[in-house]
């Protein structure tokens, strides 16, 4: 049974995309809390827990990141490395929800840990339909690895 308790950080740039991931979600009928940021700093600000992230009850740790790879000041690649890098999250899900098809990269995120890597879809039910695969995995399916702990 899915749940509001749990949380999924979109880290994305692109405010067409995000829009597309919220309607997409509601289409879906995916009530998990979806947490947005626009860039690679705010990602890792919003995970460490610093300001203006820091109030864990409206900025709770996601079950999992979505995590495009093109994004200012940090690159997703540079995120997931600093993630893998934290005693206390690098066992937090990472799945790289991004434009590229290219090999390098897509090796490039498992190389650093990241658990799946989809290709953002020229189709908006194709979308729906990897939203719902992702809730269902993440969310209902899988044993969740315990964070904040080394």
């Amino acid at each position: 049974m899915m749940s509001t308790e749990h949380t999924i950080l979109l880290v994305e740039d692109n405010p067409k995309d995000v829009f597309l991931v919220q309607r997409a979600f509601r289409k879906a009928g995916i009530i998990t809390s979806l947490q947005v940021v626009n860039d690679g700093d705010a990602a890792i600000q919003y995970l460490a827990g610093e300001t203006p992230y820091n109030d864990r009850t409206a900025y709770p740790l996601p079950v999992f990141v979505l995590l495009d790879l093109k994004l200012p000041r940090r690159s997703g690649a540079e995120v997931l490395s600093w993630i893998r890098q934290q005693p206390e999250l690098r066992r937090l899900p990472v799945v790289a929800l991004t434009s590229s098809r290219e090999y390098v990269d897509v090796n490039h995120i498992y190389d650093l840990g990241g658990n799946a890597y989809i290709v953002k879809p020229p189709d908006f039910d194709q979308l729906v339909e990897i939203l719902k695969t992702l809730d269902l995995h993440w969310i209902t399916y899988n044993e969740k690895p315990q964070l904040g702990m080394a």
